[in-house]
């Protein structure tokens, strides 16, 4: 017998179903030569409770925080709320309503949305934590409450319980270090260009960076491979200069704006340079198809936030354990097999 109900117990135990509700509850005063009966039969026939029934029985509504950048003019964060609101819909009948609160891409606006959602009452929290040291601290004052939280695009657990959807930033950054690296036997100098907003880089921004210089760490035969770096805000990018690109063979950079370099190179008409960037952005793509970006590592970011909503509702709705980090899989995209890329006759 695979599936058991209470009223089968209580034949079983020759007790009423009422007691075998109590005894699952661990409610009110029952013997306990009838508690041990009850909870043989349910060993024996592995008796487990419906928790969907019971919640949609009981009209329960599960609140989730969710806690991201504006996405208004950041179509990687639009993405991210695509998913987010996929899985909204599918799990709306079974009680989930999800509360959103964004921030403009500033600290100022962070902080005072860190506020908001201090004071907000919730099942569960689905989180991007950009600003890292603000990010750390925020968790760990939000862990007393012991609500569950999931955080995607970056993960910044170091040592706490929440759990985390995304990208292995260090091993996607390995990877590009791996596709640099392809079909090269001359000397290669190598630009890392780290473009960057009026912030401070983020953990998983660092961590690619850690993990591209790893590869080549692993691999001290690779000798012909020399490094040089460039930083730059995003409200400098005019201030693209050739001399940046002289010499260079290969660019890494370790975000979502390769397509600003693409731009320059495709302008001034400079070729053969390889580069590696990450997100399916139009701009991206758009030099991508031009032959000017080689490879975008893609983070599926909808199908993050999916699944950032679907780990709470296994948590909290079904009541299962899950695994607390789920690496998305790294996806290398070329113009060659990007879908939309190709033609038709």
């Amino acid at each position: 017998m695979n599936i058991i109900t209470i009223k089968k117990i209580a034949e079983l135990a020759n007790v009423s179903p009422g007691t075998v509700d109590r005894i699952i509850h661990k409610r009110g005063q029952v013997a306990q030569e009838t508690v041990d009966k009850v909870n043989a039969i349910i060993d024996e026939f592995g008796y487990k409770r419906n928790i969907l029934a019971s919640n949609l029985a009981l009209n329960k509504k599960f609140h989730f925080a969710v806690f991201l950048p504006k996405s208004e003019t950041l179509e990687y964060w639009k993405s991210q709320v695509d998913g987010i609101e996929k899985a909204a819909i599918e799990f709306s009948k079974f009680g989930i309503v999800l509360d959103y609160f964004f921030y403009d891409y500033n600290l100022i606006s962070f902080k005072e949305t860190v506020h908001k959602v201090m004071q907000f009452d919730c099942d569960g929290l689905l989180f991007a934590p950009i600003f890292y040291q603000d990010s750390v601290e925020f968790l760990n004052e939000y862990q007393k409450r012991n609500i569950p939280v999931v955080m995607i695009d970056s993960d910044i657990s170091e040592g706490n319980q929440h759990a985390y959807v995304g990208q292995n930033a260090f091993q996607s950054g390995y990877l590009a270090g791996r596709l640099i690296s392809f079909a090269v036997k001359n000397e290669r100098q190598v630009l890392i260009f780290k473009i960057t907003r009026e912030i401070e880089s983020t953990s998983v921004y660092l961590q690619r960076i850690d993990g591209f210089y790893s590869y080549f760490k692993d691999h001290n035969e690779l000798t012909n491979f020399k490094f040089s770096e460039v930083t730059l805000k995003d409200s400098k990018i005019d201030q693209l200069s050739l001399d940046m690109f002289a010499g260079i063979n290969s660019v890494f950079v370790p975000n979502s704006r390769a397509y600003i370099v693409a731009e320059f190179l495709y302008r001034n008409n400079i070729k053969g340079v390889r580069i590696i960037g990450y997100d399916l952005l139009k701009e991206n793509i758009e030099y991508l198809n031009k032959g000017v970006i080689d490879f975008l590592i893609n983070q599926r970011p909808e199908d993050q936030g999916y699944m950032g909503i679907n780990y709470l509702y296994k948590k909290l709705v079904l009541q299962e354990e899950t695994e607390h980090t789920h690496y998305i899989p790294l996806e290398i995209i070329l113009k060659e097999n990007y879908f939309p890329a190709r033609k038709t006759v």
